[in-house]
């Protein structure tokens, strides 16, 4: 078995050929981004609306909706698992990266199902929103993922001087400028390059 030696320009050039796949990829998959963003967006705004306009009590039962998008999801995955017939090194990391993300929300759901909603908790959730667009920015070398993830960190900054129910609109802006508009823009820059 021979072992190939690239040239640093030849190593280069496959790293970027592997970054220009995988952002073809998600930009296929923006679906996910734009899925998880708006069923946040609408959960955030909507929990603000239901608790502060309408007193209603179970206004955090609007989080339900995140059972029918993972249900969803998981049918996406599982249909382009079938079909997909290459991976890339970044593929796997962002399915990794977004797979511990998903985790990180329920374990950090389940800690503060035992600690109180009614603590300032948004901060912590708006924190891995940042977390996971960042990476996956630089992974990607997406500008507007990465400038979402930082505008994410600095909003869990400032939301700390809010009560908790100011607190879900930072949610939810959070969401649109580090999910939406960069799942909209990577949409459209992948349909620029298609044509």
């Amino acid at each position: 078995m021979t072992e190939e030696n690239f040239s640093p320009q030849e190593s280069l050039q496959l790293i970027q050929s592997m970054i220009a796949k995988t952002r073809r990829d998600m930009g296929d998959n923006s679906s996910y981004f734009l899925l998880w963003g708006w069923v946040t967006f609408v959960a955030c705004t909507g929990q603000f609306i239901l608790k502060n306009l309408f007193n209603y009590e179970k206004h955090y039962l609007v989080w339900l909706l995140c059972f029918p998008a993972a249900a969803i999801s998981a049918y996406w995955g599982f249909k382009e698992g079938k079909k997909k017939e290459a991976t890339t090194y970044i593929g796997d990391s962002m399915k990794y990266l977004w797979m511990g993300m998903g985790i990180s929300y329920f374990v950090l759901s389940m800690i503060l199902s035992r600690m109180g909603w009614n603590t300032n908790v948004f901060p912590f959730f708006i924190l891995l929103y940042g977390l996971g667009t960042f990476i996956s920015g630089m992974l990607l070398q997406f500008k507007p993922l990465i400038a979402g993830g930082i505008i994410a960190w600095v909003l869990a900054v400032v939301s700390t001087y809010f009560n908790y129910d100011y607190q879900m609109l930072f949610g939810a802006g959070a969401i649109l400028c580090s999910y939406i508009i960069p799942a909209y823009l990577l949409r459209s820059k992948d349909k620029a390059v298609k044509k």
